[in-house]
């Protein structure tokens, strides 16, 4: 297939992803060249229409990007260099960000003008007429030069209500200039949908040309402005993946793809993709070393949580009960959290994962029942650590056979030296099939020596331990009453690039408890793949 097949679906909203130029402005984001084509790689794959790659003239970093991009074969996705309007007093053609665009050799560009009269007087210091030149010549100079022009206006909303003359002005010398598209900006991110709709709707009758929408989340009305623009007309919607950005995000992609397709019946990827929506979504967060929130609408981890008891049999009988779409629709699973009042009806749910036969009345399943509450009398809570639930059903009904033995593990902690960082240094000792294997990390504190030093004990046996990263750790004291006698309770989050987990341990030893969830961690990662090559689910 070539580029042209991201135009042989119906396709009713075209979705345009900035993730690689907006989403790279949000906090603790910054993308290598590999990494940029890696998420150009998940979002074709995806089948997103437009991928805005960045502006090939603004770093080194880039233009290498670009260079890398004409080698790639994508399937769905054509990609879109940015830039903005030319320089005031200077010739469109004399621009060197201009010119940079070219060389980048894309058949769609995106360029971004001023619509907001107070942006033009005030922050780019140019006469009115200037800015309306400035708009016409740079979309003439790209049109004549071939290019596709998506034509981004700045602050559309807040413009059009300080002056809506003016901000009308600038869409016209757009069109007029030779712009393909013309893209509502709600950059300050403080529009309300009835609003987005509206001018929408009053855009696309004015100039009979596609019109598009791009809104930031200052407001936490990005998605909703997005949905209520297309509503208006809107047949392109801008936005990264997972919504992060600058300030408070850019519109959520994740969010809005399901919403077009499943809700409002509007076609914005090839047919089968939707699917694919929560494994790319966790791919490009893993590129990003991005932890997303589990609670993110459709691609989450929460996303199709249950806990209630009375919500869990009730989801079981009818999942339409609790869930306003399929887990599965959206590459999701359906998943029963563990705790207290989760009832019968979740451990049942989640040990027939093993065997089908289970039965409510089954004895296991009263075993299970008295050995999760005795757990939790300790200090153990399983909602937030079903790799570690797993792994207790698994004990309790015979069809768990540990990966090693552990023989022993020290842990030392080093004082600083010359001005280097606290450091920890542990030494373990495992068995492995009647082989030893004794094996030393160095880290920063006590928990990542040991998880140095387990990985490197287990890799030559178990080479898919290389694959697991700890993206998150989290101590708890039980009883501040016992000062430093107390109890405490580790959650450890991991990953390895694909799937997520979640495992726990408790005890009066923080080492202990640390040991505990990093072993559960790297067995549940184990016993995956083991069925993973048997073949089961």
């Amino acid at each position: 297939m070539t580029k042209t097949d991201s135009d042989s679906f119906l396709q009713k909203v075209h979705i345009f992803d900035s993730t690689l130029r907006d989403g790279a402005q949000g906090e603790g984001i910054s993308f290598s060249v590999q990494d940029k084509i890696h998420i150009v790689q998940a979002l074709d794959e995806l089948g997103v229409a437009f991928i805005e790659a960045g502006n090939p003239g603004s770093n080194p970093k880039d233009l290498e990007f670009f260079g890398e991009l004409k080698k790639l074969n994508l399937k769905y996705s054509k990609i879109v260099a940015f830039g903005s309007t030319r320089r005031k007093d200077i010739s469109a053609q004399d621009d060197a960000n201009l010119r940079s665009l070219l060389v980048a050799e894309t058949e769609y560009v995106a360029i971004f003008g001023k619509t907001w009269d107070f942006h033009v007087t005030e922050i780019l210091r140019a006469p009115l007429e200037e800015n309306i030149a400035m708009i016409y010549d740079t979309m003439q100079f790209l049109a004549g030069q071939g290019r596709k022009i998506v034509y981004d206006a700045e602050h559309f909303f807040d413009g059009y209500k300080a002056n809506p003359e003016y901000a009308m002005k600038t869409l016209k010398a757009a069109v007029d200039g030779g712009a393909s598209i013309l893209v509502l900006c709600d950059t300050n991110g403080g529009t309300l949908p009835d609003t987005v709709e509206e001018l929408t709707a009053l855009v696309k009758k004015e100039f009979g040309i596609p019109v598009g929408i791009h809104c930031h989340n200052d407001a936490g009305l990005a998605v909703a402005n997005s949905l209520f623009a297309v509503k208006g007309g809107a047949s392109q919607v801008q936005g990264t993946l997972l919504g992060f950005g600058e300030r408070t995000g850019n519109a959520n992609l994740s969010t809005i793809i399901p919403n077009l397709e499943l809700k409002m019946h509007m076609p914005c990827l090839p047919e089968g993709k939707l699917a694919l929506l929560t494994p790319i979504s966790l791919r490009v967060s893993e590129i990003a070393n991005i932890t997303p929130e589990g609670g993110m609408p459709f691609v989450g981890s929460n996303a199709f949580a249950h806990k209630a008891g009375m919500h869990i049999d009730a989801v079981t009988k009818n999942p339409t009960a609790y869930e306003h779409i399929t887990p599965d629709s959206v590459g999701n699973e359906r998943t029963f959290l563990m705790s207290e009042v989760a009832g019968r009806s979740m451990i049942i749910e989640k040990i027939r994962k093993f065997d089908h036969s289970i039965k409510k009345d089954s004895p296991v399943a009263s075993q299970i029942v008295t050995r999760v509450k005795e757990l939790e009398h300790q200090g153990y809570q399983f909602e937030g650590a079903e790799g570690s639930f797993e792994l207790l059903v698994r004990k309790n009904m015979g069809k768990y056979k540990p990966f090693f033995d552990l023989h022993y593990y020290k842990v030392i902690g080093e004082q600083p030296v010359d001005g280097n960082e606290n450091t920890a240094f542990a030494q373990i000792k495992i068995e492995v099939e009647s082989e030893m294997s004794i094996t030393a990390g160095e880290g920063d504190g006590p928990v990542h020596a040991l998880d140095i030093a387990l990985r490197h004990g287990l890799e030559r046996f178990y080479p898919a331990v290389r694959h697991i990263r700890l993206t998150d750790f989290k101590v708890r004291v039980l009883d501040s009453k016992s000062a430093t006698a107390a109890k405490v309770r580790v959650l450890i989050e991991s990953t390895d690039g694909e799937a997520v987990w979640s495992t726990v341990g408790v005890s009066a030893d923080l080492i202990e408890a640390s040991w505990l969830a990093l072993v559960d961690s790297f067995e549940y990662k184990l016993i995956s793949d083991m069925e993973k090559r048997l073949g089961h689910s």
